[in-house]
């Protein structure tokens, strides 16, 4: 798994069975904080989800669940892989135990178009950025430190226009990893 679901569970483990003592909106600043090979995302209406503690979502354990032992941390390794890398990641390993010449040459192909489209991406955004904030500082400042969406509205907007004009997510899971841009 990638490193931000990896974080999540032993986040969720450690406060078991106390599922109440944790809103939302700490458990994702913790788990955020904890997670550096990850893209951090919330969604939903977080005007009311945001202050709602994990046992909403995650059910009341019950009185069996307090004399249990916490399950050991997991940790993140090598063998993880953030979630927008996965494909790119699985073409590579594909292509690395294929024996059959004409294969790897497929597979090299796929991820050479992937590679560039993820550049391409990237210089899509940053010219979105640019066109919207007129300064390419702010371009930077955007590049590097991710903003809270404060209208989560004009957000989706501007999302389902990029992947209706642009690319789509599911053949493209990489780009994720640079929405926060937007």
């Amino acid at each position: 798994g990638d490193c931000w679901s990896l974080n999540w569970m032993n986040n969720t483990e450690q406060i078991f069975p106390n599922l109440d003592t944790e809103t939302v909106e700490q458990q994702f600043e913790i788990v955020k904080k904890m997670t550096n090979e990850s893209h951090a995302s919330i969604f939903g209406d977080l005007t009311y989800i945001y202050k709602e503690p994990i046992s909403v979502f995650m059910g009341n354990p019950g009185k069996d669940a307090e004399t249990a032992e916490p399950a050991p941390a997991r940790t993140c390794s090598d063998k993880t892989t953030a979630t927008p890398d996965v494909m790119l990641e699985y073409l590579k390993k594909m292509r690395d135990m294929s024996n059959d010449m004409e294969d790897s040459d497929r597979l090299d192909q796929e991820i050479r178009y992937h590679t560039f489209s993820e550049g391409k991406v990237q210089e899509i955004l940053e010219q979105i950025s640019h066109q919207v904030t007129g300064s390419w500082d702010m371009v930077q400042v955007f590049s590097r430190h991710p903003q809270t969406i404060e209208h989560p509205g004009c957000n989706k907007d501007v999302l389902s226009a990029f992947f209706s004009q642009c690319y789509k997510m599911q053949t493209h899971p990489y780009i994720t990893k640079n929405l926060y841009r937007l």
